[in-house]
């Protein structure tokens, strides 16, 4: 595996409390995550997500998702075909690396994830991006 490294502006744990409440309601973008806090070389990320996002891989690590608000699904590509996840509020679900997969979300959700600091949200390999979708590491929680 290859290490990913940190960016120079890497988000140190804070250290007082946040909530995610809060967080969410500071952005408005789709599919555009926010850096909640740090754990060792993890970034915790929230974001909104609404439609479809992208059939991407991660080919290093493994995709840690909590359903905050609404209801995810998650499209996979396996070895005995295509399947689907559905998380409901409450619920998690983890992507194991090298699985293809693409989000999508029925209406207005929010979700958490743990990603290695610097993990691309449209993975190292991915289908044309649309333009709702950012491919990005994540943005700073102003």
């Amino acid at each position: 595996m290859e290490p990913i490294s940190p960016p120079a502006d890497r988000i140190p744990p804070l250290p007082e409390p946040i909530s995610l409440s809060d967080a969410l309601a500071s952005f408005t973008e789709p599919w555009s995550p926010r850096i909640v806090t740090a754990v060792n070389d993890y970034d915790v990320r929230v974001a909104k997500v609404q439609g479809e996002h992208v059939w991407h891989v991660h080919d290093h690590t493994d995709e840690f998702f909590l359903v905050l608000e609404g209801e995810l699904h998650i499209c996979l590509r396996e070895p005995d075909g295509e399947r689907t996840v559905v998380l409901p509020k409450g619920s998690v679900h983890t992507v194991p690396r090298g699985t293809e997969h693409k989000p999508y979300a029925p209406r207005p959700t929010a979700i958490l994830l743990f990603e290695p600091t610097g993990t691309l949200t449209v993975g190292d390999r991915h289908d044309e991006i649309p333009a709702h979708v950012e491919a990005t590491t994540g943005h700073a929680l102003r």
